[in-house]
């Protein structure tokens, strides 16, 4: 095959639009380099978007834990003051039972001497009562009500067909609560139809 020789003319028109077509060339790879960038950058910030928002997330767990934790803080802290003394006042009430046996042997007593005693112990036991009283100590005293075991404990059942079913008939042994914690349930007669 032949091949087909250009003739001047066609050279020259090739090489003034040679320098056009380098510079649309040029242009069209600077538009493309700029779009891939653009692109780029368009991933970029999304990246950064999404990473924005999930750090954002953490940041508002992070502080309803806080708050969490603050609060649990706070009722253990309440807590720990309201029930403070809670030792010291299981002890006491040893102590306010055997006040209460010596009144109970001293007051059946025909001996002069200990009659004399029996009216400043007496003293001392309304006065140790009224201390417990001061730091929310309550007596649980709960005869003629039905039986509640979260309060007492049921020693004794008696059989009394004139009375309701599990009803406190007798407090064996008090039983104290402090504020609204029970620290000694009371030992009690119930009756059991």
């Amino acid at each position: 095959m032949a091949k087909k020789h250009k003739t001047k003319k066609e050279i020259k028109e090739e090489i003034q639009e040679e320098p056009e077509l380098l510079e649309e060339t040029k242009e069209l790879e600077q538009d493309t380099k700029l779009n891939n960038e653009m692109l780029k950058l368009e991933d970029e910030i999304q990246t950064l978007t999404e990473d924005n928002k999930n750090l954002l997330a953490q940041v508002k767990l992070a502080q309803a834990e806080l708050v969490n934790y603050r609060k649990r803080k706070d009722e253990e802290t309440a807590n720990m003051m309201k029930y403070a003394n809670q030792d010291l006042v299981t002890e006491l009430i040893s102590v306010v039972d055997n006040f209460e046996r010596a009144l109970k042997q001293a007051s059946t007593s025909t001996n002069s001497e200990v009659s004399k005693y029996l009216t400043g112990f007496q003293m001392m036991y309304t006065n140790m009562l009224s201390i417990l009283e001061k730091f929310g100590v309550s007596e649980i005293n709960r005869v003629g009500e039905i039986f509640d075991a979260n309060q007492e404990q049921a020693m004794v059942a008696e059989n009394n067909p004139e009375l309701e079913d599990e009803v406190v008939i007798e407090v064996l042994q008090k039983g104290y609560k402090l504020k609204d914690r029970v620290i000694r349930p009371a030992s009690v007669k119930i009756n059991q139809l």
